[in-house]
């Protein structure tokens, strides 16, 4: 199936739609707390207003349950206008009389912010009347958010079909080329790494990856359930006890499949979940009862860190241990330098899910890998061989 490129289209005298992913954390003081969703899509507008359109930016933000002021993207305003380099004018509805005689208005080279989108609930029921409204305020559809081509929402899916020209935007593009180099045919050997507390919600796309992978590493708290499976005693460590046939299929393909898996060799323990309890490294498959595993121990990332670093395409989504407190974010640490490490030897990287791309920027290693992936969800259904329905939608 064929889908066009933003270079095919001419932009000139256009008003542009461009659903962007603007979902942008917001701290206590009412300030963007990570700006890099906004930066993500500048390429992309900047080409529209380069080439002699305007641009219509329609994003949401959160979960709202009507019109909530907390998540208004009047909010956005500020930074748009820095990043950009223009006025940028809010408009206090995504539909509606007043919206749509702006946007018919709109000269080349002006730039509006509609409101959040999820404070009309038919954005998320796919609703059609709603997307051929907001379709009406501009002449091309370009998507740019990765992050919700796994929705099938109004903005994402619905509106593509009032389109004559419809395309993807340069970070989607981005997106969609990078899990082509990892999946398709891609720079041998291949290592994926996969942590996060649980099995369950990876298990699709551990089966699915084992078709190109060469390596796989396990870490994080589901490694728990896997040592549990091989009959290691693991204490308090979490681990999901429905999901010990999951760990037994992996096991199984990864073998009939010739992938090879790494397990942890051992593990830093803790008599509590907390950053001033006791700790100690105890083998994975000897931990103590009362005792939790919170980090994966040194022989460990070094194992972990011989595989990463003689590979040629790398894959990682989830960290090692509680990152997130200072005692126990070695493992994660090690794991991240040695993906840039491997990206520097000239490897690819591809780095995905919210806690694998908030340690990359805990340790300040954004720069040093070869794509940070948008999508959290979209990335998986990706990795688990699923056509996303805003991606479809454009073909």
């Amino acid at each position: 199936m064929f889908m066009k490129s933003i270079s095919e289209i001419s932009f000139s005298g256009k008003k542009v739609l461009i659903r962007t992913d603007f979902n942008v954390p917001i701290n206590e003081l009412g300030e963007i707390s990570d700006n890099s969703r906004i930066v993500a899509s500048l390429p992309t507008i900047k080409h529209v207003l380069s080439s002699g359109g305007s641009c219509i930016l329609a994003s949401h933000m959160g979960r709202p349950k009507g019109n909530n002021e907390e998540l208004s993207l009047a909010r956005l305003i500020p930074e748009l206008n820095r990043l950009i380099d223009a006025d940028v004018v809010f408009l206090a509805d995504c539909i509606g009389p007043h919206t749509k005689e702006v946007c018919l208005n709109l000269t080349p080279g002006k730039v509006v912010l509609l409101e959040n989108l999820r404070f009309y609930k038919e954005e998320i029921l796919a609703d059609f009347n709603f997307a051929k409204e907001l379709a009406s305020l501009a002449d091309v559809y370009i998507n740019d958010a990765y992050g919700t081509t796994h929705r099938e929402h109004a903005s994402t899916v619905t509106i593509a079909q009032f389109f004559n020209e419809k395309c993807a935007g340069m970070l989607l593009e981005k997106e969609i080329n990078s899990l082509k180099k990892l999946m398709d045919k891609p720079k041998k050997p291949v290592t994926a790494i996969i942590g996060g507390a649980k099995v369950s919600s990876k298990i699709s796309v551990i089966i699915n990856i084992l078709d190109f992978v060469d390596n796989l590493i396990i870490g994080g708290g589901m490694a728990y359930t896997f040592v549990k499976h091989n009959g290691g005693r693991i204490g308090d460590s979490i681990f999901e006890k429905d999901r010990l046939k999951d760990c037994s299929n992996i096991l199984f393909h990864a073998n009939k499949k010739n992938v090879k898996l790494f397990l942890p060799d051992d593990t830093v323990v803790s008599d509590q979940f907390s950053e001033k309890s006791i700790k100690k490294i105890v083998d994975i498959n000897e931990v103590p009862d009362g005792w939790l595993g919170l980090d994966i121990g040194p022989r460990t990332i070094e194992k972990f860190e011989r595989v990463i670093k003689n590979s040629r395409t790398v894959l990682w989504n989830g960290p090692m241990g509680v990152f997130e407190m200072s005692s126990y974010e070695k493992g994660t640490s090690s794991i991240a330098k040695s993906v840039a490490q491997a990206t520097i030897n000239g490897a690819f990287s591809l780095v995905g899910g919210g806690d694998s791309v908030a340690a990359i920027k805990k340790f300040n290693l954004e720069n040093d890998v070869s794509f940070i992936s948008t999508g959290g969800g979209a990335m998986l259904e990706s990795l688990e061989g699923k056509a996303l329905p805003g991606i479809k939608a454009l073909m």
